[in-house]
């Protein structure tokens, strides 16, 4: 059995990227994660002790998404997954991030989804 935790489009606002002028003018992120977790044990006791907080897991992602600049969105996506998987009882994680408002001139809405497993 394969269930799943999921959490869509937890957004902060970052200071991530490679030049001086994203890191100073900062960007809007949106982060999707997944949690691999039995979930039975939570369907039978209604209990929240018997998966994960996802509120917990959101906190997370803001407190990573809102700390030190990194360079990479990649390497955001990387501190991510394996902070969910130090931190929550997951079997293995995805985390995809976007990088909502990119620089002026790009098109489009870059991203990277990571699978990460123990």
């Amino acid at each position: 059995m394969t269930d799943r935790l999921l959490l869509d489009d937890v957004r902060f606002y970052g200071q991530h990227g490679v030049t001086p002028a994203e890191r100073e003018v900062g960007a809007w992120y949106s982060v999707d994660a997944e949690l691999g977790i039995d979930l039975s044990a939570a369907c039978v006791s209604d209990d929240l002790a018997a998966t994960i907080d996802y509120h917990r897991v959101a906190q997370r992602i803001v407190e990573i998404g809102t700390g030190p600049p990194v360079n990479l969105i990649e390497r955001l996506a990387g501190m991510i997954a394996e902070s969910l998987l130090r931190e929550f009882p997951a079997r293995d994680v995805r985390v995809r991030v976007r990088k909502l408002t990119p620089p002026l001139g790009f098109i489009g809405t870059p991203g990277v989804e990571l699978m990460r497993t123990r």
